[in-house]
């Protein structure tokens, strides 16, 4: 509710408030959410290293708190800030007073508390909430798509309500109530949290992720000159009791370079590992979960532009939400309040596409989750493709209506409705939800057990990197179209061929995305059983490519 109502909506404290220009706005505010994106990296890592899901929830979420107190001080305390210049006209906004070099390092400080704290929580939570699903148990492992599609529907209430409600008391109240009432808001989840520790399945910390990785690229650059077996039984595996319950992951046929470092040199060493350190000898289930993350990066960085658009509707269009007719009868809707189209369309999308679409869809694939989740992926670029298109078409009725009744310098809203901005939002609403979601299922399944959390951090990071993007195609866009987001009049400058230009680069990203899909191999698994003393095999095979079920 807080981090995604200040997301559409700080824009305006920037503009109106900090005194930013249009672009700085937007610039702060992406940079600010790719960063609250990216940090969930740190986050998944501190927890899969050092913290339990819980824990990690609990120490993020007080830096969290901390943020938004101090946004609150630095709101209520006129000293802390410049003059606002959100009354001053258009064309006076360049003589007003610019935020001192403190007032903004207290500002960025708080910023950044929110982002590291946000970070943080979001992939430990979904993490912790995925985790009391058994992948080996068909009846719960099926289960979790469907918690991953109720975990985004709670996101969007919350969302809808932060929209309305927080934009509501920044408006009518002051900035100052609203960072206030952030503040409360995340306390209050917190303590709800930590009342359901002692009933939560606790995924303890399994060492670092990235260490094990590092350990695979050693090993097999020191095996280098080794070359490779072609039978699996001849690489390096454990396969006894002290493996416990542990993940065991098959060989694949990718990457086979690194195959060398599950090479064993000598028959000493295979039958004694203990005399070949982590640094010179690797399992192969070590191997292949870093072949994992490097299969995964194709997907990573061809969904990144998905984020790149995204940013647009909580910059550019909250701008051109606020130069339009925002009134339903007597009441006038925040600009930034907008967003509340999309996220109410999604909050009904979601319940039946969980319900109604999936079983029906299963019946045809014989997928438990309908479809596959990169096959959803590829649904959400289309519709986050043409939702930049129809913002294309959107920006320029406004414009003409500007036009036609000389309105291009106004002081007053256009008269059009702000209403015709939600036919983008929806569209764009569609799409980020199918993406957001199977992005996030896709990483926890296909990461191995002791990455799950950075594997969902993953997850968020597309949509981080896309934001940095936002701020890179922006300033490249202004120099050199010669300034199509130059002026701070959006009537003036050229937004709809900018919407254009995005549109287009989707498409290309669409269609290099559909080469990276069908390229991924989904992992196998064997899960060992201790107890009996003996190993069963069960491969979990899902292909993006062929449709079909699981093979024991």
């Amino acid at each position: 509710m807080a981090f995604i109502s200040n997301g559409v909506s700080l824009v305006t404290y920037f503009y109106g408030y900090m005194n930013f220009s249009l672009t700085k706005s937007a610039t702060a505010l992406t940079n600010f959410m790719g960063t609250a994106f990216l940090l969930s990296l740190f986050g998944g890592f501190i927890s899969d290293t050092y913290l339990s899901r819980f824990k990690t929830c609990v120490i993020f979420g007080c830096s969290e708190i901390i943020g938004y107190a101090l946004l609150a001080v630095q709101a209520h305390f006129k000293q802390l800030r410049p003059f606002p210049c959100k009354d001053v006209a258009l064309s006076k906004m360049s003589h007003c007073e610019s935020a001192t070099s403190s007032q903004e390092a207290m500002l960025f400080t708080s910023l950044y508390l929110v982002a590291l704290g946000n970070g943080g929580i979001k992939p430990a939570l979904s993490s912790l909430g995925a985790d009391q699903f058994d992948e080996r148990d068909p009846k719960e492992a099926a289960s979790l798509s469907s918690y991953f599609n109720w975990y985004m529907f709670s996101l969007t209430l919350g969302a809808g309500l932060g929209v309305t409600f927080l934009v509501w008391i920044s408006t009518n109240q002051g900035w100052d109530w609203s960072f206030g009432v952030c503040a409360i808001a995340v306390a209050t989840a917190i303590l709800f949290l930590s009342m359901g520790r002692s009933v939560y399945r606790t995924n303890m910390p399994k060492g670092s992720p990235l260490v094990r990785i590092l350990q695979v690229f050693v090993a097999a650059t020191r095996n280098r000159k080794l070359p490779v077996p072609d039978m699996t039984q001849e690489l390096y595996e454990i396969h006894d009791k002290e493996a416990g319950n542990k993940e065991i992951l098959q060989r694949t046929d990718q990457f086979k370079f690194l195959d060398r470092a599950a090479i064993v040199r000598t028959l000493q060493d295979a039958s004694k590992s203990s005399t070949s350190g982590p640094w010179t000898l690797c399992t192969v289930t070590q191997v292949e979960e870093t072949k994992i993350l490097l299969r995964m990066l194709p997907i990573i960085l061809s969904t990144v532009f998905m984020g790149t658009c995204l940013a647009q509707l909580q910059t550019f269009t909250i701008q051109q939400a606020i130069t339009m007719d925002r009134k339903i009868g007597s009441v006038k809707i925040p600009g930034p309040s907008i967003p509340v189209i999309p996220l109410a369309f999604v909050s009904i999308l979601l319940p039946i596409y969980d319900r109604f679409f999936v079983p029906l869809a299963q019946k045809f694939t014989g997928i438990p989750t309908g479809i596959t989740p990169l096959q959803r992926v590829a649904v959400g670029l289309v519709l986050s493709a043409i939702s930049m298109g129809v913002s294309g078409i959107i920006e320029t009725h406004r414009k003409q209506v500007a036009i036609k009744h000389n309105m291009v310098d106004p002081n007053g809203p256009l008269p059009i409705s702000i209403f015709w901005l939600g036919i983008q939002y929806a569209i764009s609403g569609m799409g980020e939800t199918l993406t957001l979601v199977a992005l996030l299922e896709f990483f926890y399944a296909e990461s191995s057990s002791g990455m799950k959390c950075l594997g969902t951090a993953i997850s968020r990071c597309t949509v981080a990197f896309g934001y940095y993007t936002s701020t890179a195609v922006v300033n490249v866009v202004n120099k050199v179209s010669g300034g199509w987001l130059a002026s701070n009049n959006l009537n003036r400058d050229k937004l709809e061929y900018f919407y254009w230009l995005l549109a287009g680069l989707s498409v290309v990203n669409l269609a290099v995305y559909l080469l990276c899909a069908s390229w991924y191999k989904y992992k196998k698994v064997d899960v060992k059983q201790a107890d009996t003393g003996c190993v069963d095999y069960v491969e979990e095979r899902i292909d993006v490519s062929n449709v079909g079920t699981s093979n024991p």
